[in-house]
């Protein structure tokens, strides 16, 4: 399986991109937004990518990261959802807006998405929803941070906690997530110290 390509963007289309690898010219499905965030072209890129075989076709998709890619084999695993419609969800939303999306049985985001309609969107969450966790969302803060030991994990529990406050106060389950998620680890002390900086963010 091809895990990168590495070379020359030479032009970016509608749905792809053309990258010269020593004279070889790859046409590589993207995202929009992820050929948004592209350098100009002329320039070298490094492109992460899934090899779609077909009877008919072999096609390669394009991600700027390996968590995007991570994501999109998530997608396609779903039953109904194949590499374009992975491709079209992620051209609306960011890897952790659709992780978002799932904790927080958010259909009408997912479903806004080309092709995606209110059925495959519950679906897709139903399916998601135990793949993905609040740690999976939250997590980066906790790794590297200033806490140590059994900090992370303590950390994962207290904002748990705090996203369950918000939307008892009457949040949505998304605005909740991504407020706690701004709360610096250095302030993620308890439940209530990251209440008070979370609804900061939400006033």
């Amino acid at each position: 399986m091809i895990q990168f390509i590495r070379g020359t963007l030479v032009s970016i289309e509608e749905d792809r991109v053309i990258v010269d690898v020593n004279g070889v010219g790859c046409g590589i499905f993207m995202s929009v937004q992820a050929m948004a965030l592209l350098p100009q072209t002329g320039t070298e890129v490094k492109i992460h990518t899934y090899l779609s075989v077909k009877e008919d076709a072999m096609q390669l998709y394009g991600f700027l990261t390996r968590d995007d890619l991570m994501i999109f084999r998530l997608l396609i695993g779903v039953n109904g959802i194949g590499p374009k419609g992975g491709q079209a969800i992620l051209s609306v939303l960011q890897p952790d807006d659709l992780r978002f999306a799932v904790l927080a049985g958010d259909v009408k985001a997912i479903s806004a998405a080309p092709g995606i309609g209110k059925k495959t969107a519950e679906k897709l969450i139903l399916e998601l929803r135990d793949k993905l966790k609040i740690g999976d969302v939250l997590g980066h803060q906790t790794s590297g941070g200033a806490l140590s030991g059994s900090a992370p994990k303590e950390s994962g529990h207290i904002q748990s906690e705090a996203v369950q406050a918000l939307t008892a106060l009457g949040y949505g389950s998304t605005e909740a997530l991504k407020a706690v998620k701004q709360v610096p680890p250095e302030e993620q002390v308890d439940v209530e110290s990251v209440l008070k900086r979370a609804l900061k963010y939400l006033l």
